[in-house]
């Protein structure tokens, strides 16, 4: 099986003609994802590669029955594009733009509230289901299809990297995603956690995490509670400098807290199996799984 997206998942992008949503709508619908739709305002009636533009999220669904958004929106349109994608009805929202204000993802956060649908992101690479749906930004041909190991990580060069090494072992993948590296997000840890939990074909987890935050010690609680699956687990930044920010908005330390140290310590109190050389990273999970 597979988590969030599968080969029936119809996407729609917002942001479909801009430079980057043109690209990689293209790789997307060559590595076998139904796009079924674009949206930008003022452009509906023209297509993209045969695939029809809407002006609305709402009129894009109501048209090809869309139930999943990927979005390419510059970060001051970017909170809109969401909650507009919301209000449109899908459940699924992918964000991939970076560099969103961090009080407008508080916004967004607030604005969905009790709503159904769940967002990923922002500033993540997507979300694939090996051989058969990829939403994001991610290089398909790394990925193994058939599972049986789920990959969730706050680092998209991070999440390839260690996908490439599992493939290369002979370890497919029942599905990978980026959940992001800003101060406020979607999805979180527990929430992937949970579904890989109850997933069958699921039966290993991998974990990358990095400096800054506590999503990886909540993370942790909840595996030692509510998780029977093996997980592996990295944590980026062992030499990052306190109070300097490392790439992702949200990979900061400020004093003792959010420390690569101190999130290694409690993951393995947790039981988590912490990989500490990524060069080998497929090599430790082969040992696991």
């Amino acid at each position: 099986m597979s988590i969030f997206v599968n080969k029936e998942t119809k996407l729609l992008v917002q942001g479909i003609t801009g430079r980057e949503g043109q690209f990689h709508t293209r790789q997307c619908i060559e590595y076998g994802t139904q796009v079924v739709a674009g949206v930008t305002p003022g452009k509906g009636g023209q297509t993209m590669d045969n695939v029809p533009v809407f002006n609305s999220v709402k009129e894009a669904v109501e048209n090809t029955g869309a139930n999943c958004s990927m979005i390419f929106v510059p970060p001051a349109f970017a909170a809109n594009a969401i909650m507009e994608a919301v209000d449109g009805d899908v459940d699924l929202i992918v964000a991939i733009t970076e560099g969103i204000p961090v009080l407008d993802m508080m916004r967004v956060k607030n604005y969905m509230e009790g709503k159904k649908a769940r967002l990923i992101g922002p500033n993540c690479p997507g979300i694939i289901t090996p051989g058969q749906c990829k939403i994001g930004i991610m290089p398909g041909v790394i990925h193994k299809p058939g599972g049986p190991i789920g990959v969730i990580s706050r680092s998209g060069t991070l999440t390839y990297e260690v996908v490439h090494q599992l493939t290369i072992k002979g370890i497919g993948q029942t599905t990978c995603l980026g959940i992001g590296g800003d101060p406020v997000t979607g999805t979180n840890f527990i929430d992937c956690l949970k579904a890989f939990e109850e997933d069958s074909e699921t039966k290993g987890i991998v974990l990358v995490g990095e400096i800054g935050g506590t999503a990886e010690e909540e993370a942790a609680a909840f595996i030692t509670e509510k998780v029977s699956k093996p997980v592996v687990g990295f944590v980026a930044g062992l030499s990052a400098p306190t109070g300097r920010r490392m790439g992702h908005a949200g990979a900061i330390v400020s004093g003792s807290s959010g420390t690569a140290q101190s999130k290694i310590a409690v993951m393995k109190e947790a039981g988590i199996h912490v990989c500490d050389n990524l060069g080998r990273f497929g090599e430790f999970c082969a040992g696991v799984f």
